[in-house]
């Protein structure tokens, strides 16, 4: 079964370019086995799972590749390639395992990789001409793919880009229009929408297409995907007065909870919880902090954190007390980015723009 465009480096799919003249053009490549010749094996653990690509293409950045792709299933980078590089490398054993067992999926990949190097160059190069702009530098960023519950079934795909690290379009796979997500996208998204074959493929690939690879990856890392890894809870505080932070830093899954009791109740107030956050190892962090301020030195004992992790066993319980705080540690600060593997995205913080660059990817 071959498809009729590309949407990501990674899947059983065709590669779109856009022409000079604006169009949205097709290269027929080779194809992957159909949904039929794929062995499916659900997930044992009721979960949503997801199966994301994350492109980033870049025009004017010294020191970073102009393009990088990374594929990431249930958060984990599974494959990572980028311009410097020219090859795709494998980023989980059993990943590695699929690709050396299967030599025409690693080399679909290859391909895929340069062949998406070029088509983000031109979209860069079009939105430089169509959004009239010169003065760089430029950063165009996809993220797609789907999401799946195994439980109740329900799928939901997306694909969305992103430009100079903001929010650019969306697609709409039940209207099948791009959505602009910015007034300056609006002229790129009528142009997009004019593509009809484009849209119907993205219905049919993130609906149907693209839960079956997410199955069929999550059969092949099912020991790994399904494992659970517990943290180190630690008590951290900046100064004596200042708030004490309940970090724990090291667990898979992500699906954690955090929180602050009193004499064994969960409390709220003076209380605020972090998001949590990818390590450069695949592993999780969060952490809570707890206004100590009108807490008397008597009193501190009748609280605790408590940390709970989805398939662990017991609950790790660390009660508030001077002995076991670190204190010489300077607090982590964390503006408002997502941590995703192989991309970057430009941020506020403190008013200013920021880089990020997640290097240990590379």
């Amino acid at each position: 079964m071959c498809a009729a465009d590309f949407t990501s480096s990674f899947g059983p799919l065709l590669l779109f370019h856009i022409t000079s003249s604006g169009k949205t053009g097709l290269h027929v490549v080779t194809c992957f086995p159909s949904q039929r010749d794929i062995p499916i094996a659900l997930f044992s653990v009721h979960m949503k799972h997801s199966l994301r690509y994350f492109l980033t293409a870049t025009d004017g950045v010294p020191g970073f590749p102009e393009f990088i792709s990374a594929a990431t299933v249930d958060e984990v980078q599974v494959g990572y390639c980028d311009s410097n590089i020219k090859t795709v490398k494998p980023r989980q054993d059993w990943m590695r395992r699929l690709l050396e067992g299967d030599p025409e999926h690693l080399k679909w990949y290859y391909q895929k990789c340069l062949e998406e190097e070029h088509a983000f160059r031109a979209k860069i190069n079009n939105f430089k001409q169509r959004l009239n702009l010169t003065q760089g530098p430029y950063i165009l960023q996809r993220m797609n793919g789907c999401d799946w519950d195994n439980e109740t079934g329900e799928i939901k795909g997306y694909n969305r880009y992103g430009f100079n690290g903001e929010d650019f379009l969306a697609v709409d796979l039940n209207n099948l229009t791009w959505t602009a997500l910015k007034s300056q996208a609006v002229i790129i998204k009528l142009l997009w929408d004019d593509d009809k074959a484009r849209l119907e493929y993205n219905k049919n690939y993130y609906n149907s297409e693209c839960p079956v690879w997410l199955k069929n990856y999550g059969h092949q890392g099912r020991s790994f995907l399904q494992r659970t890894e517990s943290p180190s809870v630690s008590l951290l505080q900046k100064t004596p007065s200042s708030v004490v932070s309940c970090h724990a830093t090291g667990f898979y899954p992500d699906r954690a909870e955090i929180f602050w009791r009193k004499d064994g109740e969960e409390i709220h107030e003076g209380v605020e919880k972090g998001e949590i956050l990818m390590n450069n190892d695949g592993t999780f962090q969060m952490s809570a902090e707890l206004n100590i301020s009108s807490i008397q030195p008597g009193g501190w004992r009748r609280y605790d954190c408590v940390f709970q992790l989805s398939g662990a066993g017991d609950d790790i319980i660390v009660t508030l007390d001077k002995s076991v705080i670190r204190t010489n540690w300077g607090k982590m600060h964390f503006c408002d980015v997502a941590v995703i593997v192989g991309v970057f995205w430009l941020r506020k913080c403190n008013g200013e723009e920021t880089m990020y660059f997640l290097n240990a990817i590379i």
